[in-house]
């Protein structure tokens, strides 16, 4: 009798303890989903604004690019006493450098500047820059056009607009005189720039 009450004690006392726990078959509860849910939702909204602040950050990092390259073309056109252009291509989105020394024999012209730091550069596919207003010759969105530093120290005003995908736009204005390059937010004008 014995033998035979043995394995039922041990059939029911299995049954007891595989009670607490999950079968292979069971899965999450309603509530667990809705938690899990909850959790990615709020990760994301976290991580939605910071994107945004990447465009702009990029933008700005090539605006201050420009400014850079800008600058040392004022103090290389006034040091080496030569003719210096900066030109944009709107049109392949990218600009570049060209010199002229006013003493080259036989006849001085324009050509690509070979020094370092004039490699030409294209924007990245995510920065456009949208318009260049160059002094008396009026605002050009396509086509190619030019910025010239003088030997004699100054500069020809020149008002940029840079756009990201977002519709981001920051302002460049040289100053002709001070060769100073005044990197602002927003879509301004020359008049709004210098008044800051």
């Amino acid at each position: 009798m014995n033998s035979v009450c043995f394995p039922r004690r041990l059939a029911a006392e299995e049954r007891r303890s595989t009670e607490g726990r999950l079968s292979p078959a069971s899965g999450f509860t309603l509530l667990e989903l809705a938690i899990v849910i909850f959790i990615m939702a709020l990760m994301f909204t976290l991580a939605v604004p910071y994107t945004g602040g990447y465009r702009k950050a990029r933008l700005k990092s090539e605006a201050r690019r420009l400014a850079g390259r800008a600058s040392y073309l004022f103090d290389q056109a006034s040091a080496q006493k030569v003719f210096l252009r900066l030109v944009f291509d709107l049109d392949h989105q990218v600009y570049g450098v060209m010199r002229l020394d006013p003493y080259a024999v036989p006849t001085p012209s324009f050509g690509p500047d070979h020094s370092s730091g004039s490699a030409p550069v294209a924007m990245p596919p995510s920065i456009a820059i949208r318009d260049v207003t160059v002094g008396d010759l009026g605002t050009f969105s396509a086509g190619t056009v030019a910025t010239q530093f003088y030997p004699e120290g100054y500069v020809d005003a020149t008002l940029i607009h840079m756009t990201d995908l977002s519709g981001h736009v920051i302002t460049l204005a040289f100053n002709p005189v001070t060769g100073r390059v005044i990197v602002a937010e927003g879509d301004l004008s020359m008049a709004q720039v210098l008044t800051r």
